[in-house]
């Protein structure tokens, strides 16, 4: 899914004064250091403060993924995913990490379809009651 026309929405709303820098640029510190070290930069520049390079960082929700799920993963980690795991849903946000700017970009669906009938590789996290 492609979020390009909220994002020129709430570009237009801040030129025209109805939104603030302050809502948009409001980046926390955890998608920033997501940013430094697993993000890919782009070669579009900020379209806040315009003196800068987006970065995009990439994050994997999943049933299948476990305590990887909400995570950040590079390009290549998504390569490889896409292979081994169960479909998963990437999120993608595009991040300035001078202004803070920050915004979801796009959606889509990675990993290998699971056969019909066939159980997840994950086995099922049991209670201590249940042994």
């Amino acid at each position: 899914m492609d979020y390009s026309l909220r994002r020129r929405a709430v570009l237009a709303a801040v030129q025209t004064g109805r939104t603030s820098l302050y809502e948009v640029c409001d980046a926390g510190p955890y998608l920033t250091r997501a940013a430094r070290h697993h993000g890919d930069r782009t070669e579009e520049t900020c379209p806040v403060c315009r003196g800068h390079r987006l970065t995009t960082v990439s994050y994997v929700y999943g049933d299948g993924l476990g305590h990887v799920s909400g995570s950040a993963k590079t390009h290549a980690e998504l390569a490889r995913m896409d292979t081994m795991q169960e479909e998963f849903t990437v999120y993608e946000v595009e991040v300035c990490r001078a202004c803070g700017w920050n915004h979801l970009d796009c959606s889509y669906v990675l990993g290998v379809e699971p056969e019909p009938g066939r159980q997840s590789r994950r086995p099922r996290r049991r209670a201590a009651t249940e042994q």
